[in-house]
């Protein structure tokens, strides 16, 4: 059942009702007892999950790849010798 909440136009009490959507709206003021009962639009409450059956386990997670194997810090170093180039046939003439 939602809780709704009433403003007085007399005596500007605002105050929580704790009632079903069915019932009808108040139209008494508990503490001035005027007739002008406003019923105020609230903001409303987030899901609440209760009780048991809410795991994490619910939502299977796709698996996650293999990480590739980490290379070798022999592997990630850039060589100290620039290339061998081949010899120009100008520089033979």
């Amino acid at each position: 059942m939602p809780t709704y909440e009433y403003e007085c136009a007399k005596c500007r009490k605002v105050f929580e009702v704790y009632q079903q959507m069915s019932a009808a709206l108040l139209k008494k003021c508990p503490t001035c007892k005027s007739t002008r009962m406003k019923r105020l639009i609230g903001s409303g409450s987030g899901i609440i999950f209760k009780g048991t059956g809410f795991y994490e386990t619910d939502y299977k997670r796709k698996p996650q790849p293999k990480a590739a194997e980490p290379k070798t810090a022999a592997d990630s170093k850039p060589s100290a010798t620039p290339p061998a180039t081949a010899p120009s046939k100008a520089a033979d003439k």
